[in-house]
């Protein structure tokens, strides 16, 4: 596109919600503020857990950590640890189911697409606190009673909460990844699967070595988004008593009523804890997909 040079610069109007030309004043107005005054604050809780006596306890019980283990060399934070193992573990497990109903719900076979459709469908129309009730209570029992039909010696009480938890979050998370796995199987042009059938390759081979390396370079952001969401929603395992952070919180603030404070940590440890985890997933989807593109 060229510039009409007989119209007068003066008399150009500005493009809607362009009116300012890239420049320092756009420099000013783009950095970002909102980056400081979070790292302000967060210096400001910091600064408080070190010189507030009531400050450092909330974080130390919130966090799972007592002093006394500190002193003699014991670094549990057990809090954090159940937490981290739950959402991680939830995120592997839900990943696999994810995959697995992606394909058959990208599949020409109309039994394997109705299943999986059945539970995608099925799944994420159930609010995920419904889910993780309905599968540690309702579902766990009758799974023990099957299982001590076949011979095996369980009971409810041998499955503990921390399992129930990551089940009902893999189940949950899973029909959403099954949904990233087919638009990124999808998106992957019909030729190269035609070319892959031309040559010999039968379904499998040709998912696993044209089809599933070039999605999985696409659906990359999204899977590390579905990680920290995991995170976050891993609080919701406070409702079955697992010792995570959330639970402890609600246990701190049940015993001394200092709400404002036990949920303003409980904030800025998952606050904390989620800008990690995402400057670590983002190092890792370059890598990968620096890797993808050898």
């Amino acid at each position: 596109m060229t510039i009409d040079q007989s119209i007068p610069q003066d008399k150009v109007q500005p493009i809607p919600g362009r009116s300012r030309l890239l420049g320092s004043g756009d420099s000013l107005a783009t950095w970002p503020w909102w980056l400081l005054v979070a790292i302000l604050i967060a210096l400001y809780i910091v600064f408080l857990i070190i010189t507030d006596e009531q400050t450092r306890k909330t974080f130390w019980f919130i966090s799972g950590q007592n002093p006394e283990d500190i002193s003699a060399g014991r670094i549990l934070f057990r809090g954090i640890v159940v937490t981290l193992t739950v959402a991680v573990g939830a995120y592997m497990l839900s990943t696999l189911i994810g995959l697995t109903f992606g394909i058959m719900r990208s599949s020409s076979n109309p039994i394997f697409y109705n299943i999986a459709s059945f539970y995608v469908e099925l799944t994420r129309g159930v609010p995920m606190l419904v889910l993780l009730l309905y599968i540690a209570f309702a579902l766990t029992p009758l799974v023990a009673n099957f299982l001590n039909a076949l011979g095996v010696p369980i009971t409810t009480r041998d499955i503990p909460n921390e399992l129930r938890a990551m089940v009902a979050l893999a189940i949950g998370y899973g029909a959403f990844s099954a949904e990233i796995f087919r638009a990124g199987i999808q998106s992957v042009e019909l030729g190269q699967r035609e070319a892959a059938s031309a040559l010999g390759m039968h379904y499998f081979q040709s998912m696993r070595f044209i089809v599933l390396p070039q999605a999985i370079r696409r659906i990359l952001p999204a899977l590390g988004n579905d990680f920290i969401s995991m995170v976050k929603d891993s609080s919701l395992v406070a409702i079955l008593g697992v010792q995570d952070m959330t639970q402890l919180t609600r246990l701190y603030y049940s015993s001394n009523f200092l709400y404002l404070q036990s949920l303003t940590m409980l904030a800025f440890m998952y606050l904390i804890l989620v800008v990690l985890l995402t400057r670590l997933v983002r190092l890792m989807e370059a890598r990968l997909q620096k890797a993808y593109a050898r």
